[in-house]
């Protein structure tokens, strides 16, 4: 049965350890790599020394690889969509047991103090402030900056003393397990704040108040989390001041094999890439300039699937939530030691480790970097979204309700970031396979492939497009969308396919550093909530605009596509493809 304390609102004191219960025991749908079963990868590692990485920080040239995703992953349309209403805080009367997978549950509660009167809680109002926090680069922090956020880490450590103190490191971890591992209900189902447009705004929230609480701990108000800025060469590792041991900073809970300045791959979903450094940067770049740009050019593709109250969980992941947020993640944890992944490894434990706060503070970072590379790339002005609401307590220990609406403007929640420059916006792919169109007519149409009772192997076709030879006022106004419909297959598998236009399924596909190269739907295993069956059905998106552009088929009434399976393809079964105009 779930436990958790009841604190009196706007209180600092100790909390009580009074216990109320609930029988509800959801199921997640929640896990970075692990489903069902117990699943492992075999990791190697091939990392060059440091001084081939210092040299090459700045030398990472055009050679462009692209392991990412593309699209909206979830059934919702890219257009605006009529929907019932916003989610509300969870009901903490009805939090209950974490669960891992669907057999195993968290061995702690993960719910937080329960305030007596849950009603009466307000909405959050800022506080007057008179200097931003500005969040630096972890990368570039100095020593002293280092022993300020170590003091912090480690009072907040010491909290934990009191296991229902919700300042405690412990606690504040547990926002993300409750959040997170199907702890909370609402609407009577499960509540979860990722594979949606709730990402952002909730990830955002959780890092403000963590950040002032770390303040509040050393008496320093300005005190800003650093950001992991794997964005950029120089950040592409485990940042240092985390990998001290000794250091509250540290967890002993990391894969071993990408300590000491191992580059990061951005692309990670668990087997090692083997390449230089600079390949593995100059890959990183790319990824990031098809997830921000190429993939992104709409609010919906970026933030994820609208969310009401009253439907499924998971309705689907925007680009920057499935890479490279999750690849950090799992590249990141102890996947070859602990069973979960634990700790980045897993929602529930993430938490746990310290550097989970550095690396969101970074994902929150691409939400304003994206919102400043133009064109339609604005926040959602859908009121479902924008009224959804969290609960948290503040650096004081009250509770408090706040909503998405306001924690759109990061200066105005008193906060910023220190520049970095962002090298992935050069980082377009331009290199291509073939020079011309390929003969679509040697291609069996759409409707004689589809529906595909299993992608099994390398499957070509041609498909109509909507229109060809678009003014720029008409590719400004609409999007065109390559769509592939229901898409389904057990969540408890990984599965993956590339996408490539105008190229056939003879393409080397283990080479993505091409124009062609269109993106791919990859699934980690977890579970969808109450599905018993364990059947996923997705719809996946692919932005095209400028990829057509881009391989010189603009002008073209019918292209060439072709889906590689890279993982779990004799699962994967696709009722459709089509070519749509969208409004953003």
């Amino acid at each position: 049965m779930a436990t958790s304390t009841t604190l009196p609102l706007s209180t600092n004191k100790t909390l009580s350890s009074s216990f109320t219960s609930s029988s509800f025991i959801a199921k997640p749908s929640q896990l970075f790599l692990h489903g069902r079963r117990s699943q492992s990868f075999k990791v190697s590692c091939n990392a060059n020394n440091s001084g081939e990485h210092d040299k090459n920080l700045d030398a990472v040239d055009r050679r462009n690889v692209l392991l990412g995703l593309g699209g909206l992953y979830g059934a919702a349309n890219v257009a605006p969509l009529a929907i019932a209403s916003p989610i509300p805080p969870p009901d903490l009367k009805s939090c209950s047991k974490a669960h891992i997978n669907e057999t195993e549950e968290v061995s702690y509660s993960c719910c937080p103090p329960k305030p007596e009167d849950m009603d009466s809680v307000p909405y959050y109002k800022f506080p007057s402030m008179t200097k931003l926090r500005i969040r630096p680069p972890a990368h570039a922090a100095d020593e002293e900056y280092i022993a300020k956020y170590q003091l912090a880490t480690s009072r907040m450590r010491e909290l934990d003393k009191d296991p229902f103190d919700p300042l405690g490191f412990k606690q504040q971890a547990n926002i993300h397990c409750a959040y997170c591992n199907g702890a909370y209900k609402v609407g009577g189902k499960e509540l979860q704040v990722h594979f949606s447009w709730l990402f952002f705004p909730f990830h955002r929230w959780y890092l403000y108040f963590y950040e002032r609480i770390l303040g509040s701990l050393i008496g320093d108000p300005t005190f800003g989390l650093p950001y992991w800025n794997w964005d950029h060469p120089k950040g592409m590792r485990l940042p240092p001041m985390f990998d001290r041991e000794g250091s509250s900073l540290y967890d002993e809970k990391r894969n071993q094999s990408h300590r000491n300045g191992t580059i990061i791959d951005l692309g990670h979903f668990g087997d090692e890439v083997q390449t230089t450094q600079l390949q593995m940067m100059t890959n990183n770049l790319t990824l990031m300039y098809r997830q921000m740009i190429t993939n992104a050019p709409c609010p919906l593709l970026f933030f994820g699937a609208a969310y009401p109250l009253g439907t499924d969980p998971s309705p689907g992941m925007g680009t920057i939530e499935n890479i490279p947020h999750t690849p950090v993640h799992i590249w990141t944890g102890d996947n070859p030691r602990q069973p979960h992944g634990e700790n980045m490894g897993n929602f529930y434990s993430a938490g746990l480790d310290p550097v989970f706060y550095c690396h969101h503070a970074n994902v929150d970072r691409m939400w304003s970097e994206w919102k400043a590379i133009g064109g339609k790339r604005r926040d959602l002005s859908n009121k479902d979204w924008l009224n959804s609401e969290f609960f948290f307590y503040d650096e004081n220990r009250n509770p408090y309700k706040v909503k998405v609406r306001d924690c759109l403007d990061t200066k105005k929640m008193g906060y910023d970031y220190a520049p970095m420059p962002t090298p992935w916006r050069n980082f377009k792919p331009i290199r291509k396979t073939t020079t011309g169109k390929v003969n679509t007519a040697s291609l069996p149409p759409a409707s004689k492939v589809f529906p595909l009772a299993k992608l099994d192997r390398a499957i070509s076709f041609s498909i109509n497009r909507p229109a060809s030879s678009r003014t720029q006022q008409e590719k400004n106004e609409q999007e065109e969308m390559l769509t592939f419909n229901k898409i389904q297959y057990d969540d408890r598998q990984y599965v993956r396919f590339d996408v490539f236009l105008n190229v056939d399924k003879t393409v080397n596909a283990d080479e993505l550093d091409k124009a062609e190269f269109a993106g791919s739907y990859t699934s980690l295993p977890h579970v969808h909530g109450d599905n018993t069956t364990h059947v996923t059905s997705v719809t996946l998106q692919l932005a095209i605009t400028e990829l057509l552009e881009d391989i010189g088929l603009e002008d073209e009434d019918t292209i060439a596509v072709t889906l590689i399976p890279k993982k779990g393809g004799e699962g994967i079964s696709i009722e459709g493809a089509e070519i749509n105009l969208v409004d953003c």
